[in-house]
């Protein structure tokens, strides 16, 4: 009798993944991305625990030391009142980064919620928030975050003095003026968001899962937020990533005018201002603040465009 071969096993079954696997997958093989987010993070954790390690405070001052270029005491060099710039910049690293990420944050929730009220609800309704939107994009951005700034000046010292009565919160000056940043900020930035956010309602809520949801009674405000919002997470998360970029130079900005925090307290803005007006006397005031400020943009941007690959549903049929 013939032997028959033995039959091969059968290959096991490919394991199923989840999209946001797909998506972590693909972001891990865009090593720039990685990179760039491993840089923020870092840097991030640097500003908030290096600072008291140094051994010199923001606002320490010695006029005898005046400016000085980098030193084995002091790496980054002194300003013209002696004060370590390496502790300034780390210092101003912590309100550059807070407004961007908590502003961002104001604007996505606005964002969010605006553009998702009026992609799902539509008909007149729609049209009339998309015309206020657009009435507040004709409005030059700038002058609109300074004109709020300016008005919000006295509610701003009102809340700067409340909050010191506490004493966790009596060393903190001009906090105040760091939350009228996060309002004012925030106000603008989430217009753009909100157009995002309508357009991909639109689609969503003619598919399937919607009109079951509908279909089984659930609330208007439930459907929004528990199954048209989650599915739009992947262009959220890739936009908020751009947007934290665009904060932070409209921060540096306000605080090259002056509208920014005040001294003793810096933020990079105001480093790279009085940089530039020293740069022909003491360069390195403006080349190293500028120099982190330009590679953590750099970063942000990156990660943002690492983000948007990998969630591209697109990408992933390749």
């Amino acid at each position: 009798m013939k032997a028959t071969a033995p039959t091969a096993p059968p290959a096991a079954a490919e394991r199923p993944t989840s999209p946001g696997r797909d998506a972590w997958l693909r972001l891990r093989r865009n090593r720039l991305a990685v990179a760039s987010g491993v840089f923020v993070v870092l840097l991030g954790v640097i500003c908030v625990l290096a600072p008291p390690f140094l051994g010199h405070g923001y606002a320490d001052q010695d006029l005898s030391l005046g400016a000085t270029p980098p030193a084995a005491t002091h790496w980054f060099g002194t300003d013209e009142l002696g004060r370590d710039l390496l502790a300034r910049l780390l210092y101003g690293g912590r309100i550059s980064l807070m407004v961007g990420f908590v502003a961002s944050l104001v604007a996505l929730i606005i964002g969010v919620t605006y553009g998702a009220v009026a992609g799902y609800a539509g008909g007149k309704l729609d049209a009339f928030l998309m015309r206020v939107v657009d009435i507040l994009y004709a409005l030059p951005f700038t002058i609109f975050v300074i004109l709020m700034m300016v008005f919000l000046k006295q509610p701003m010292d009102q809340l700067d003095t409340w909050l010191r009565q506490f004493d966790f919160l009596k060393n903190l000056q001009g906090i105040g003026k760091i939350v009228g940043l996060f309002a004012a900020i925030g106000a603008v930035e989430w217009l753009t968001m909100a157009r995002i956010v309508r357009g991909q309602v639109l689609t969503v809520k003619k598919m399937e899962y919607i009109e079951a949801a509908r279909t089984l009674g659930f609330g208007h405000t439930r459907i929004i937020f528990k199954h048209i919002v989650p599915n739009l997470l992947g262009p959220v998360i890739v936009f908020t990533t751009l947007t934290i970029p665009s904060v932070m130079m409209l921060e540096s900005f306000l605080s090259f005018l002056g509208l920014g925090v005040d001294a003793p307290l810096s933020s990079w803005g105001t480093l790279i201002k009085d940089g530039a007006d020293k740069m022909e006397n003491f360069p390195w005031l403006l080349v190293f603040p500028g120099g982190v400020f330009a590679a953590t943009l750099l970063a942000l941007n990156l990660l943002g465009d690492g983000l948007r690959d990998a969630l591209d549903v697109r990408a992933a049929k390749d």
